[in-house]
């Protein structure tokens, strides 16, 4: 998964190769890895959800130590998804500082 920064690089990368799927409009008739599929912000996920370009991520998240991680994709969780942020802010380090404030919308006690 990819942010739209990311992705809009991804597809212009695509399209001046003359690599494009033969109808961008159908998302069923071509894979994720030929061509980025659009992904809906308020989908909820089992765990958080970050850019897939990691560090180098057009849109990347700026830990207060320095370490960049890909953008956020989505606020929105499943009760899985609470549960994985509440164990990883219970085991500390900086990502889950970042996932604790990013998810305060949850009750993460």
């Amino acid at each position: 998964m990819w942010c739209d920064s990311c992705a809009d690089a991804i597809k212009a990368a695509i399209k001046r190769e003359g690599a494009l799927p033969e109808d961008i409009t159908d998302e069923r008739r071509y894979d994720s890895d030929e061509y980025p599929k659009y992904m809906s912000d308020d989908e909820a996920s089992d765990s958080p959800c970050h850019c897939a370009a990691g560090a180098e991520c057009l849109e990347a998240e700026i830990l207060p130590s320095g370490q960049k991680i890909g953008a956020l994709l989505s606020t929105a969780l499943t009760s899985d998804g609470v549960e994985y942020v509440r164990d990883a802010v219970r085991e500390g380090g900086e990502v889950a500082e970042f996932w604790r404030e990013a998810f305060s919308a949850y009750d993460l006690s």
